[in-house]
């Protein structure tokens, strides 16, 4: 079954209002001036990685082409735009008839990024493109900022599984999207069933406190989660007293249950003597999992401990302190005219505070060393040189307004397992760092 065709409750009709006003009287503007038709190229970078971060994770490419899809005006939302006034006649018609008819081309997702790299490219005419920029960015900022915080949670990992349990912890529709990102990102599961739904990735969970607290006793509790579960299921060990507490879950499971959670305390201490408890009572197979708001530092200090598997929640959803990626959706190139043959013309905004952008139809390489280890992120205008030909990233994603590279998402997740390892060893350290790799460019003589 593909989810994705069904029309969920957890998408939306119409993504045409996900943009801020001014792109609307932009549009307006342009349609009066004659200049709406002219051939335009945006690109999506971003100018730095948030503090400290040496890589960035493109997160949220397949919701972005929906998006592009469900991109259309229909009644109720062309009455809204011409009660508030916000455009006139002349637009609404326009905007009525909207396909977004253009390529868009761009990093594919899971791949990692680096400040400057052209991470999407939108080319059409100025009005179709303009109008995409909010609801691409809020995707893609979004999306990325989770993906590359479940990154750096998975590398810190290692093999043991991580579960994305932060549904409570955000917006109902953005825990979805932050699943999704966390599954491209390392994650193994998710506890959201939305995500699990919409999206196919593995859905786990079992019981909170208030199961136990339900319950005359904790041995009581437990019985009954066993008998609907079964002995393999995971029981919640920490709402009393944990030493008792496993104790109790071995005598009503047996040595065959699955697992025990920690949720408080001091977690490297207290799965140690779990670990300990467990195995004198021949329970040697029963897994130890620890949630409590954990990141990749807590996750990374819990290396040495004898846990199996780790959920996280707050830290995950809201990017591990960096809960936007700070990318831009920027004018870099547009034709002379509204000719259909009319050359490009580079253009590029010049502003203090470090707020430029260079201008071009850019392309991306990604240089190795002699190891087949990245050593740069090449990025140029005109020819991309014989050495770098294979190596480029931007992939073809939309062509003539059709969605041409639509993949499932186990893919993007394999994608960034490999592109991770192709970076130096230092780019999974957690120390604060610049970019594990430099960003060159290497301009070319022609931006179109």
């Amino acid at each position: 079954m593909n989810t994705a065709d069904l029309g969920l409750p957890v998408d939306v009709p119409s993504t045409a209002l996900f943009t801020d006003q001014y792109e609307l009287t932009m549009l307006r503007a342009a349609l009066e001036a004659g200049t709406a038709e002219r051939r335009s190229v945006f690109e999506v970078f971003t100018r730095r990685l948030p503090n400290g971060r040496r890589y960035g994770v493109v997160g949220g490419t397949g919701r972005v082409l929906d998006a592009v899809e469900n991109f259309r005006f229909d009644a109720g939302v062309l009455d809204f735009l011409r009660e508030r006034g916000i455009v006139g006649e002349e637009t609404l018609e326009w905007l009525a008839g909207y396909r977004f008819s253009g390529d868009i081309w761009g990093y594919p997702e899971g791949e990692v990024y680096f400040p400057g790299s052209p991470i999407m490219r939108v080319e059409g005419t100025f009005a179709e493109c303009v109008l995409l920029e909010t609801v691409i960015l809020s995707i893609l900022n979004h999306d990325s900022a989770i993906a590359a915080a479940a990154s750096r949670m998975s590398s810190a990992a290692g093999d043991r599984p991580l579960i994305e349990m932060g549904a409570r912890r955000t917006h109902e529709l953005a825990a979805v999207a932050a699943s999704r990102a966390a599954y491209v990102g390392g994650f193994a599961t998710t506890s959201d069933l939305a995500a699990g739904f919409r999206y196919g990735i593995p859905t786990v969970g079992t019981s909170a406190h208030a199961f136990t607290l339900l319950h005359d006793s904790e041995r009581d509790a437990f019985q009954a989660q066993v008998n609907t579960l079964g002995r393999d299921t995971t029981l919640l060990v920490d709402t009393y007293d944990v030493a008792e507490a496993v104790r109790t879950a071995v005598e009503v499971a047996g040595t065959g249950l699955g697992a025990v959670r920690i949720d408080s305390g001091d977690l490297l201490l207290v799965a140690h003597r779990v670990r300990q408890q467990l195995d004198e009572l021949g329970a040697t197979d029963t897994k130890i999992i620890v949630t409590s708001d954990l990141d990749e530092y807590a996750i990374a200090s819990l290396a040495a401990a004898p846990v199996d598997a780790y959920g996280v929640g707050t830290q995950l959803v809201t990017g591990s302190g960096h809960p936007t990626s700070s990318m831009v959706y920027k004018l870099v190139a547009r034709a002379e005219s509204a000719g259909p043959d009319a050359p490009l013309v580079p253009v590029a905004k010049k502003s203090s505070g470090g707020k430029t952008s260079v201008g071009g139809r850019k392309w991306a390489a990604r240089r190795l060393d002699s190891y087949g280890v990245a050593e740069a992120e090449v990025i140029g205008t005109g020819p991309v040189p014989a050495d770098l030909a294979d190596r480029q990233l931007l992939v073809e994603l939309v062509k003539g307004g059709e969605v041409v590279a639509r993949e499932p998402l186990d893919a993007a997740r394999d994608r960034h397992t490999a592109a991770r390892a192709g970076l130096p060893m230092s780019a999974t350290q957690l120390s604060r760092g610049e970019p594990v790799i430099p960003t060159e460019y290497a301009h070319g003589a022609s931006g179109s």
